[in-house]
């Protein structure tokens, strides 16, 4: 076995478990993401203590999911800066959107948008960086370009009378989906070292 041989083998053991983990974690981050929109449509629209909870909890979560991911992804120092900046990034959302909430939901509503685009941004581009090596990111891509759609539009929207915390259940949906259709994609990684 020539030198190169057993890098290139290094190198695909560390894709399988680091595919795996992220797996795991994707399944994980989308049974968070059901149980956000099931609680929302649930309480939202009548606890508006529950509403704002649930509203600082996603950001938390994210914070999470983020220190999850720089986990599953020991072997990839090249993307733990922007995952610490999306980490620190949803550290400042969660205390903006307890302030914003004291204010009004449509400031809570523009604070979310405000995230939605900057961690799409990051999602994105990370997601981009990852399928060279690991493959099945496309989900994760779209869903980063749907996040800054969608985070224009609650910043756009934030003042509609008609929208307001259960109006991001869409977003979390979605958000589930991608998670879910990674995961899956990921399976083909995970379990052949391709």
């Amino acid at each position: 076995m020539t030198s190169s041989t057993s890098i290139n083998a290094a190198a695909a053991g560390q894709a399988v478990i680091t595919a795996k983990s992220l797996r795991k974690l994707y399944f994980i981050r989308a049974a968070f993401s059901i149980t956000w929109v099931i609680l929302v449509a649930l309480l939202a629209k009548t606890s508006a203590t529950a509403a704002s909870v649930l509203l600082v909890i996603y950001p938390v979560w994210d914070i999470v999911g983020t220190f999850l991911d720089i986990r599953a992804n020991q072997g990839n120092s090249s993307s733990k800066l922007p995952q610490y900046i999306n980490a620190a990034i949803s550290t400042v959302t969660a205390v903006a959107a307890g302030i914003a909430l004291q204010k009004g939901v449509p400031e809570a509503l523009i604070v979310f948008g405000v995230w939605a685009i900057a961690t799409g941004l990051i999602q994105f581009i990370l997601g981009l960086h990852r399928r060279k090596v690991l493959g099945g990111q496309w989900p994760m891509i779209i869903s980063g370009a749907q996040s800054v759609l969608a985070g224009a539009s609650f910043i756009i929207l934030a003042h509609d009378p008609t929208k307001g915390i259960a109006s991001l259940g869409g977003y979390a949906a979605f958000g589930a989906f991608y998670y879910l259709l990674a995961a899956f994609r990921l399976s083909k990684t995970a379990n052949t070292g391709a």
